[in-house]
């Protein structure tokens, strides 16, 4: 997120429950004492006003220009976001399943797609014409 905002995206993240969205907000407020990423949801309301806005509601109440799907929430309208992330568990067979799915309807739709899969040296990026059924 704080790349993302240093790279001057707003972003809207969906998840999959609105439990899983106070689960991020605590998250996002105690992840680091030293640094702050303003953020918001439903609950505090003016989410025009907020640069990340998290959400498991369908829209992009806060004009967001790059969307992070966690939870396996799907996004809607990918081309209305100049990035889009899915964010997934590479750890748990349903979740990387399900993923290569999303993977599969994207590519089909047209979008230039790419991944990173996180090794034991850090995240390390991918083709972007890699099949789906090696993505990671």
């Amino acid at each position: 997120m704080e790349r993302a905002l240093k790279d001057g995206y707003r972003v809207l993240v969906l998840a999959s429950s609105s439990e899983r969205v106070e689960h991020l907000n605590q998250l996002l407020w105690t992840y680091d004492d030293a640094s702050f990423l303003p953020h918001g949801s439903a609950r505090d309301g003016n989410a025009e006003r907020q640069p990340i806005f998290l959400t498991a509601g369908e829209g992009n109440p806060n004009h967001a220009t790059m969307l992070v799907l966690v939870d396996g929430a799907q996004g809607g309208a990918l081309e209305s976001y100049q990035r889009v992330c899915d964010m997934f568990d590479g750890n748990d067979e349903a979740a990387v399943e399900d993923a290569r799915q999303r993977w599969r309807a994207a590519k089909a739709a047209g979008h230039a797609l790419t991944y990173w899969e996180q090794t034991p040296s850090g995240w390390v990026k991918r083709g972007a014409e890699t099949d789906a059924d090696s993505a990671g």
